[in-house]
């Protein structure tokens, strides 16, 4: 959610600055604008709601010019969707400043600066920053040292830059919960909340840790630790590949993320496992030494990351025979928990930045948590390098809000997972087999899965007047049908709810009339005769089901029920290919229903703020 692009250059920087918030677009947004630095020592700044092409517009309509600038797409938190809440915010005409977070102390600093005379033209918690930092520069002429005096009086998360039109050769950047980047180039740098918004100008990146605060000039950069002392951060050369105008024909990011599972499933297993098994360190070296040691595995996420690790509890628990815990991440750091022995503590991120996941991350290792590994997508992300060791999911840049292909990238990580700890659980030699064919399958299978799509397709045309559904799965088909539902309200604003079906005679069968479509995911396991029995219930009562069904599962079409057939998987993979077809009902009802399919209101892709 939101996104920071700053730069300071010879060149004009507007072209920069919008192609960065273009590529900073999936994250979520609902205002965009730009503050430039010009030859005649004002700023320029141009806000827009909406999306970044009505800036883009406003800014093509006048002689927008500057070498050093900011510019900044806003999710809101405090204060409404008006150009008067959008970034960037001024303090008297000298500083500008953007922000991504929130300064959980701004109405007291609020108060106070009122107080000193400061009038404020927006509702936000940002301007404060804006204000507190002009009232530093009264007793030092140095932005950075107004900066490194200011921080210290916020309280809560943020990634910030703040520009002074007196000293138009810096941008100042701090950065305490919510990421920042800079980007190294030859004669000019450049700063971004995230590495995608720069790969047109650099491949060379310092990730500021938290609490640095940087002062950046287009032939250096000084970048100081929370105490003040001058440190060197690594940099690293970045290999992420990523078109932010290419869709390769599709009409919506996600679907082609969706047809894209097969590639990078195969991706994810690519050189760690063979026949034989799981590679040497995939986990990282020592990995095996510590999974030799684990007892008990407490995953901690958020979102469909979440439903990933609630899948993953089904193997880890049935297959790799260790006790497993599952907690939503906002609950987790805020409640007192009781540490197993010998725990491995499972953090999961598409982005590696989520906020309450981090914050997690962070109290586990205070708690005294054995060893901490991440399953992420992004790497020199914060979860990355905090992280004691890291599986990178190898995904690639996933634009689409609702999450595809990085779930399933996910569940197969986890299946590796559950193959690397079995080993010293006394994993059973046929489920140790048939977890590893299974894998080695799986690309071939979600390519068969996807080839299912016209019947899905004229399924969706049976929602276009709908506005409730009930998802039903058993087993680890549970956490799966807990996706689907996700999935079909993120996009097409259905309300939907998701139960185990053995749930159903406990209250949701209350729910059940010819108004409530049912979706039913059934491959053919040992609990497909209880599932049967499950369907019975809804039938008996009048309810319409829509049913993903195993082709040897023995479902028939009715008046009363709709079947489409997903191909024949083995056991471990089912949780993953049935996801598929979920997917997909999800994004052709958004289209039924014409909603924003990529960019679903109200939400961001990497949520950075609790």
């Amino acid at each position: 959610m939101c996104g920071i692009v700053g730069a300071v250059a010879e060149r004009n920087v507007v072209e920069i600055l919008l192609e960065g918030l273009k590529r900073l677009e999936y994250r979520g947004y609902d205002s965009a604008g730009v503050a430039l630095l010009t030859g005649d020592g004002t700023i320029n700044r141009v806000r827009r709601t909406g999306k970044v092409q009505a800036l883009v517009d406003a800014l093509g309509q006048q002689e927008a010019l500057g070498s050093t600038g900011i510019a900044h797409t806003r999710w809101a938190t405090h204060g409404g969707v008006t150009e008067a809440n959008a970034h960037p915010h001024f303090s008297n005409e000298r500083v500008a400043v953007v922000h991504n977070g929130i300064i959980e102390n701004y109405q007291s600093l609020r108060e106070n600066l009122v107080n000193q005379g400061y009038t404020f033209t927006s509702d936000t918690d940002t301007e404060t920053i804006a204000h507190t930092v002009n009232e530093a520069l009264k007793n030092t002429d140095s932005l950075l040292a107004a900066v490194q005096a200011s921080v210290k009086q916020f309280h809560g998360a943020y990634g910030t830059v703040i520009m002074d039109r007196t000293d138009p050769s810096k941008l100042v950047v701090a950065r305490s919960g919510s990421p920042l980047v800079i980007g190294l180039g030859l004669g000019e740098n450049f700063i971004a909340s995230d590495q995608m918004a720069l790969l047109p100008v650099t491949r060379r990146f310092i990730f500021l840790e938290e609490g640095d605060v940087a002062e950046i000039t287009r032939r250096s950069v000084a970048i100081f630790d929370k105490n003040g002392n001058a440190v060197e951060r690594e940099i690293i050369e970045s290999s992420v590949e990523h078109d932010a105008g290419d869709k390769a024909g599709y009409r919506h990011y996600m679907l082609k993320e969706i047809h894209e599972q097969p590639v990078v499933v195969r991706n994810t297993l690519q050189q760690r496992i063979d026949e034989t098994g799981l590679l040497p360190d995939i986990f990282g070296k020592g990995a095996d030494d510590i999974f030799a040691r684990v007892k008990h595995v407490q995953i901690i996420a958020c979102g469909t990351s979440y439903h990933a690790g609630m899948t993953a509890r089904y193997w880890l628990e049935q297959y790799a025979n260790i006790s497993c815990n599952i907690e939503i991440a906002s609950e987790f750091r805020y409640r007192k928990s009781v540490v197993h022995p010998d725990s491995l503590l499972v953090t999961i991120s598409q982005s590696g930045e989520t906020a309450d996941t981090l914050a997690a991350l962070r109290l586990a290792k205070e708690l005294g948590y054995m060893a901490s590994l991440t399953i992420c997508n992004v790497p020199g992300s914060s979860l990355v390098r905090e992280s004691d060791m890291a599986f990178m999911t190898r995904a690639g840049a996933e634009i689409g809000v609702a999450s595809t292909k990085a779930f399933t990238t996910q569940l197969t990580a986890f299946l590796m997972l559950t193959l690397a700890l079995g080993k010293h659980n006394n994993i059973a030699g046929e489920d140790q087999q048939a977890i590893i064919q299974a894998l080695l399958n799986l690309p071939a299978k979600l390519e068969e899965t996807l080839a299912i799509t016209q019947g899905i397709e004229d399924l969706a045309e049976e929602f276009a007047d709908k506005n409730h559904s009930l998802f039903l799965g058993r087993g680890d088909q549970y956490p799966i049908a807990m996706e689907g539902a996700l999935k079909l309200k993120e996009i097409s604003y259905i309300h939907a709810e998701a139960y185990a079906s053995g749930e159903l005679k406990h209250g949701p069968l209350a729910l059940i009339d010819e108004e409530m479509p049912v979706i039913v995911v059934a491959p053919n396991n040992e609990l497909l005769e209880k599932l049967k029995s499950n369907v019975e219930e809804v039938r008996a009562r009048g309810g319409i089901m829509y049913v993903f069904a195993d082709k040897d599962a023995a479902f028939a079409s009715d008046d009363t029920m709709r079947v489409i057939n997903v191909p024949h998987c083995d056991g471990p993979i089912a949780p993953i290919i049935y996801t598929l077809p979920l997917q997909l009902l999800s994004y052709y009802v958004a289209l039924i229903k014409g909603t924003d399919v990529d960019q679903p209101r109200n939400l961001a892709k990497s949520v950075t703020v609790e």
